[in-house]
């Protein structure tokens, strides 16, 4: 198959950049099928930002404080508590749940 270089523009900046026929034959070699979205700068700044998190791209969960309905101490959870369910600490969640 035979490529040639072609212009394609950044979703993220908009900047017109070459898709050169080396990467176009890299690109088909790794079975990718589409054009990159992004020029080589923009693509690299969104790498270095996914590895920059710590999280690789994951957002960070929100907590909630609570108190245990069991011992009473202070602790953080996944979710906004309510009124009429009881929350524990994992210390005492893992005692009470049911085994799997």
């Amino acid at each position: 198959m035979s490529f040639e270089d072609r212009s394609l523009e950044c979703s993220d900046c908009g900047t017109t950049f070459t898709f050169t026929a080396d990467e176009q034959e890299l690109f088909a070699s790794r079975g990718y099928t589409n054009d990159p979205k992004r020029c080589p700068e923009c693509r690299e700044a969104r790498k270095s930002q996914r590895q920059s998190s710590g999280n690789f791209g994951r957002v960070q969960r929100e907590m909630y404080p609570a108190v245990c309905a069991q011992c009473g101490q202070e602790t953080q959870v996944p979710f906004k508590p309510r009124e009429d369910r009881p929350v524990y600490c994992s210390n005492c969640y893992s005692k009470i749940r049911p085994s799997r």
